[in-house]
């Protein structure tokens, strides 16, 4: 990853070394390197270029205005699962005819709102999410594109809190109810379905099992056809796996292959709906070191961040790289550590059992491949304000999110009348 290394002994962000962002906002903060970002997505396109295809970027991977901007100028759509994703990606510049609303639980509220925006198709997940898609379509006088998100009962092999394409999990109407499901679609007013959709998980590096899941969808497309439903367009999810361990990582060309020897000659427009593979290995998490203290075996670096700032290696067990913000001497003594945040919790970590350099007091370093399920999965627990988010180009950086501050958050709080007095009479 050449945006983001060592250079004379100093880690960058492309041409911005992370001390001198620290210095001007503060740490913790994320930051994304923009050229990787855009690299990921131009190899991604250049993958299914000769393919009549649409990449819409999955929001839900890193929601920030600058960041989705970033990809719509670049030609993305985006593939957003709430309202509130809907908005921001309207707000950021993506053509309402370039988004797909996927999720199990779209309210009418949100359905309405998608029909009234144009977008380009809502993925239904139910018989009753059917219905009510053409409810709410046909009361505002609209048709709504509809795509049927189907469950091929496919075992991704990824981590269970990720994987979505197996019988038992919440996501799609089970593969077999397709043409039960097309056939509702064609009686039903404010409704206009031909498409299929299918995700199987994320995370994904065992490509074997978008094989199975793509060569069940080619079936149903085919049964479909013959029943006398159009079948034009296939959304064929996203999930492929990055380099987290620095050892496996999913092959874009082998993923294309598989793609082209199942569903290729369908003729069949395609989606794909990327996220962690765009955004994934484009950013850090910088901290600096409060304190480090010896423990039974192994030392403790604490550090200012923690894991309501980064709460994947609590959630998922996720492993992500460390590496100092000085380059270590290749002979520097390094000793088993763990990397700790200030919060109250056991799970307050942020990599466990690391063979890594002394850290002192100051010190920054950087968790990597943290551009994904990072920033949009923070929160203010024990009162800790979110970070901010920095965007680098070249030699330039700029604040994307700034931090919030204390008060802020309070603000939003209000004081019930029977509360109103403060303790020992005072007013409020």
């Amino acid at each position: 990853m050449s945006e983001i290394a060592y250079r004379n002994g100093v880690l960058h962000v492309e041409d911005m070394p992370v001390a001198r962002i620290a210095e001007a906002v503060g740490t913790p903060f994320y930051c994304y390197s923009s050229a990787h970002m855009l690299a990921r997505y131009e190899a991604y396109a250049r993958a299914f270029a000769d393919r009549d295809a649409t990449i819409y970027y999955a929001v839900k991977a890193n929601a920030n205005l600058a960041v989705i901007r970033a990809f719509a100028r670049a030609g993305a759509g985006a593939d957003v699962v709430s309202a509130g994703e809907l908005r921001r990606a309207l707000a950021a510049g993506v053509p309402a005819g370039r988004i797909v609303f996927a999720g199990v639980g779209k309210t009418r509220e949100e359905l309405a709102e998608a029909v009234r925006a144009g977008i380009c198709q809502v993925n239904i997940e139910s018989e009753a999410e059917l219905r009510a898609l053409g409810e709410v379509a046909a009361a505002l006088g609209a048709t709504a594109p509809a795509g049927l998100r189907v469950n091929p009962d496919v075992d991704p092999r990824t981590h269970a809190k990720i994987s979505t394409g197996r019988k038992d999990s919440k996501f799609g109407v089970d593969i077999a109810e397709a043409p039960a499901m097309f056939a509702l679609a064609a009686a039903l007013p404010g409704v206009s379905m031909a498409s299929l959709s299918v995700h199987i998980g994320s995370q994904l590096t065992d490509l074997e099992a978008y094989r199975g899941a793509y060569a069940r969808l080619r079936a149903a497309t085919l049964e479909l056809r013959a029943a006398g439903h159009a079948v034009d367009h296939l959304d064929l999810g996203g999930g492929l796996g990055i380099a987290y361990d620095g050892r496996t990582a999913a092959d874009l060309a082998a993923y294309a292959a598989i793609v082209g020897e199942t569903v290729g000659d369908l003729g069949c427009r395609l989606g794909f709906e990327p996220g962690r593979f765009l955004t994934g290995e484009s950013g850090l998490l910088v901290a600096r070191v409060v304190r480090a203290k010896p423990g039974a075996g192994k030392r403790f670096v604490v550090v200012d961040a923690a894991m309501n700032d980064l709460v994947r290696p609590t959630l998922y067990d996720a492993h992500h790289d460390i590496a100092p913000a000085v380059e270590p001497a290749p002979d520097a003594p390094r000793g088993l550590c763990d990397i700790v945040g200030p919060i109250c919790e056991s799970g307050d970590f942020i990599a466990r059992d690391r063979l890594l350099p002394d850290f002192a007091e100051g010190d920054l370093l950087a968790a990597r491949c943290a551009g994904a399920y990072g920033a949009v999965m923070s929160s203010t627990y024990n009162s800790r304000p979110l970070v901010p988010e920095v965007l680098v180009s070249g030699a330039a950086f700029a604040v994307v999110r700034r931090r919030w501050t204390v008060e802020e958050a309070m603000a939003l709080e209000r004081m019930p009348p029977w509360l109103a007095a403060e303790p020992g009479g005072g007013a409020a």
